[in-house]
């Protein structure tokens, strides 16, 4: 198992837009082609502020290569981007590869 990190740096003021426009219209598609969303997190209050992380399980880079490839060509979610893409600042984007003691992914 890997996990992606995607770390999304917004414009100031701008995550409760994008976190609406998401949740209404973004989440259900996503969660429907990507599957194993782990976590949806925002930074309200301290550290590095206007930004959401999230984290996405998949069995291997071929199968996240897939889905995310499926997920760009959903006419559904090219509607999301085009409402969200003018919020992002900037977009970082992590491949996790769990140790072999980690509760999710790790051999036990």
């Amino acid at each position: 198992m890997i996990v992606e990190q995607r770390v999304y740096r917004l414009h100031t003021g701008k995550v409760p837009e994008y976190l609406r426009v998401y949740g209404e219209q973004g989440r259900a598609i996503q969660e429907r082609i990507l599957g194993n969303m782990i976590g949806w997190f925002t930074a309200n209050e301290f550290g590095e502020l206007n930004r959401v992380v999230h984290l996405w399980g998949y069995q291997s880079l071929d199968d996240r290569a897939a889905r995310r490839a499926t997920l760009a060509a959903d006419p559904g979610w090219l509607a999301v981007l085009a409402q969200i893409v003018p919020l992002i600042k900037s977009q970082e984007s992590t491949i996790l590869t769990p140790t072999p003691w980690s509760p999710i992914g790790g051999e036990r």
